[in-house]
């Protein structure tokens, strides 16, 4: 079809002229470039400063750190963010303000501890690094590891009676604990983060339940996702804090793991749901591997409701 500009109207003497071209002064606007985000990382016991980009999830993560120093991806136990000190507070989730500052917390020395089991509960908190690796983030006062000196927060545990359980899920690895017999020793061997001198002598170990640090700096973090790209997004509201808290003390009291990333996630999930019914339908959907129990199940979609209310 021809446009109206270009038809001739009967009886009409000429047609109209065409339209001049753009004036080459004034070119086409450009597709707006994605910023380009830079982090700046160390090694935690000690390095020169680096700087890395491009990573949409925690393995490619690890994988630019070890690339800036010449390292093994596999050697990186966790990273912790603007404190090279082994804070659990501190630990690096699903989230990384725009202006934190990274730091990679390497394999140190290996022990081998024996232990054993005369109560149902050894006292661990295990989370993992989303790469590979379990390990110790919260020790019971009191309790039977509390008892084992050699037995530290941050220590990555690589084998349980000589089997490996690197490549374990901090779920698996906390079933496996609870299922040894008691009244049996069992060897737990650990590898200990490269510590700096200032570090020798922590030990950190708390029976009580601190709220997680903000790892936000400034109003937008880099949300870090097991299936997808990353994205960049506002730090997360009152009541998102708040019921991602009394998830992941749900997920400690219940599993014996602490994941705050897991926590936001099923957080997000409730928002999709109208009802209980519902929401496990869609945990089962999201998070299935995990064979959340129906009790739990109905303890946090309680405490998301009561954090709702509590944040008005």
């Amino acid at each position: 079809m021809e446009s109206a500009a270009a038809r001739e109207t009967p009886g009409a003497e000429a047609t109209r002229p065409p339209a001049p071209p753009p004036s080459p002064s004034e070119p086409p606007a450009a597709p707006r470039a994605r910023p380009r985000l830079v982090f700046r990382t160390q090694l935690a016991h000690g390095s020169p400063t680096g700087k890395i980009e491009g990573f949409t999830n925690v393995r490619e993560l690890y994988a630019k750190i070890a690339e800036a120093f010449g390292i093994a991806p596999t050697e990186i136990l966790f990273c912790t963010l603007n404190s090279h000190k082994v804070d659990m507070q501190k630990l690096l989730g699903g989230q990384i303000g725009l202006e934190d500052f990274i730091f990679a917390h390497v394999r140190g020395e290996t022990k081998e501890v024996e232990v054993t089991k005369t109560e149902d509960a050894l006292g661990l908190t295990i989370t993992d690094n989303g790469a590979g690796y379990a390990f110790i983030k919260r020790i019971k006062e009191g309790s039977i590891i509390n008892r084992i000196e050699a037995v530290c927060v941050g220590d990555s545990i690589e084998a349980i009676n000589d089997h490996s359980i690197v490549g374990c899920r901090h779920y698996e690895v906390a079933k496996m604990l609870r299922e040894l017999p008691k009244a049996q020793p069992f060897t737990l061997r650990l590898v200990q983060p490269k510590r700096a001198f200032d570090m020798i002598s922590q030990r950190s170990r708390s029976s009580k339940c601190p709220v997680e640090a903000k790892v936000a700096s400034g109003r937008e973090t880099l949300r870090l996702r097991s299936g997808g790209a990353a994205t960049v997004e506002e730090v997360p509201s009152e009541f998102e804090e708040e019921a991602s808290r009394r998830v992941d003390d749900l997920l400690e009291s219940y599993m014996g793991i602490r994941d705050p990333e897991l926590a936001s996630t099923m957080v997000e999930t409730s928002k999709k749901t109208m009802s209980v019914q519902e929401f496990a339908h869609h945990l089962d959907s999201v998070l299935g591997e995990f064979a959340f129990p129906d009790e739990f199940v109905v303890e946090v979609w309680a405490a998301i409701g009561e954090a709702k209310e509590a944040c008005g």
